[in-house]
């Protein structure tokens, strides 16, 4: 049977490498691309096509920072199949990065160097803003649009005789210290993308919880340190090319410098391989590059609890049910 995978964000970096290597594996797949700029989803439907002539892949339109689009995009999903065995939830933003230039250039002549650019802990802020659905912007695009996606796909993903995956990216970064259950989407923080990211990770956990007997299963993987457009956004460019030879020497040292995004795809390839039963869903995948490039994917357990995550989801649900309220009061005024 022809299988159907949905891939948010799959127009560039670590989403266009997975649709890549997911077409090599299966050349017989029902892809979709399921992207913001519909010029850009179209170009990387060409390149695909380009090396897999015979390919299915086909486009949607989802902004998964907008109610209104998700809401499109899942109606539009039911109206074209019948099923969904792969749900990739990889778009995400991190906007206006800011680097503490003083703990930079501390930790580059200490020996936390390798976990200072693994997972940029204390060194990254972002400025954060609220969207026209009143949610802080990165809040709802990492995390609450994906949610409610998924809910608007239950039908989809939640069949008799069927398992489904949904397969989230997160980061290094997910740091529970950045995440506050008294306050979803940081709006008082500095580090909204690091508590979307541990909001993802626990919100995976609570879906495998109560989803699982339904037959879907949640996974979390972390790409590595991968060189896509949000990566280049955090320091200048004449800062990349300084630091890049760097990198490349302490690559030597670690494997958690995936650096291109094929290679950071590498644990989403994988799980596509595996058996939902054999997988721990308090478990995070991750992509990994050997010094000498062989690529691996490794399970790391998660610092998360049920207590936390079973809040999270429930917190969510209330949420969704604001947000549907407000959406429709403000269609009856239109």
């Amino acid at each position: 049977m022809q299988r159907v995978v949905i891939v948010t964000g799959a127009n560039s970096g670590i989403g266009l490498a997975l649709c890549e290597r997911l077409l090599t594996e299966d050349g017989q797949l029902r892809l979709c691309l399921a992207c913001r700029n519909m010029q850009r989803a179209e170009a990387a439907r060409s390149a695909l096509l380009a090396s897999h002539t015979d390919a299915h892949v086909d486009l949607l339109h989802l902004d998964v920072g907008s109610v209104q689009s998700v809401l499109a995009a899942a109606e539009e999903v039911k109206a074209r199949y019948s099923r969904i065995d792969f749900l990739y939830l990889n778009a995400g933003i991190m906007p206006n990065p800011q680097v503490d230039v003083k703990a930079f250039i501390k930790g580059l002549f200490s020996t936390n160097v390798i976990n200072m650019f693994a997972t940029a802990q204390g060194l990254l802020t972002q400025q954060d803003r609220v969207n026209s659905d009143g949610l802080q912007e990165v809040f709802a695009t990492n995390v609450f649009g994906h949610f409610l996606l998924i809910r608007e796909l239950e039908p989809l993903l939640c069949q008799a005789g069927q398992t489904s995956r949904v397969v989230w990216t997160s980061s290094s970064n997910a740091q529970r210290s950045a995440f506050s259950i008294e306050d979803l989407q940081h709006v008082s923080g500095s580090e909204p993308y690091s508590s979307s990211k541990y909001a993802s990770d626990l919100l995976s956990v609570a879906l495998s919880r109560h989803k699982s007997d339904q037959g879907l299963f949640s996974s979390v993987i972390c790409p590595g340190l991968v060189m896509t457009n949000l990566t280049y956004a955090i320091l200048p460019s004449f800062l990349w090319t300084l630091i890049m030879p760097i990198m490349k020497f302490i690559r030597i040292f670690t494997n958690t410098f995936t650096l291109t995004p094929f290679n950071g795809a590498e644990a989403l390839h994988w799980l596509f391989l595996q058996t939902p039963e054999s997988l721990d869903p308090r478990a995070k995948y991750h992509s990994l590059t050997s010094g000498l490039g062989t690529n691996y994917t490794q399970p790391r357990p998660m610092d998360v609890d049920d207590e936390m995550s079973e809040a999270l989801y429930s917190e969510l649900l209330e949420l969704e049910k604001v947000v549907r309220r407000k959406l429709s009061e403000r269609n009856a005024d239109d």
